[in-house]
């Protein structure tokens, strides 16, 4: 029984982390940040980081759009759909 629960833990634990490398590697950060969630205190940290920075994949879009900052111009309508 015990060999069972500690292989579904460390099976469940791959998955999660596979899933949160993808979304940092999306996000444009590095992949080995999801391996951050794996820790206890380090994953709350990676996740407010994830979620109230500026990802780089939203900078460069704004650079490739020639938006200084992301912030459009007045009385320019937003390019990306809601």
């Amino acid at each position: 029984m015990l060999p069972l629960l500690v292989l579904a833990v460390l099976f469940s634990s791959a998955v999660t982390a596979i899933a949160w490398c993808f979304i940092w590697k999306r996000a444009g950060y590095s992949w080995a940040l999801g391996l951050l969630m794996l820790l206890p205190v380090a994953n709350i940290v990676a996740f407010f980081v994830l979620a109230f920075s500026r990802w780089p994949v939203q900078r460069r879009l704004d650079r490739l759009e020639g938006r200084p900052g992301g912030v459009p111009a007045r009385g320019e309508a937003s390019a990306r759909p809601c």
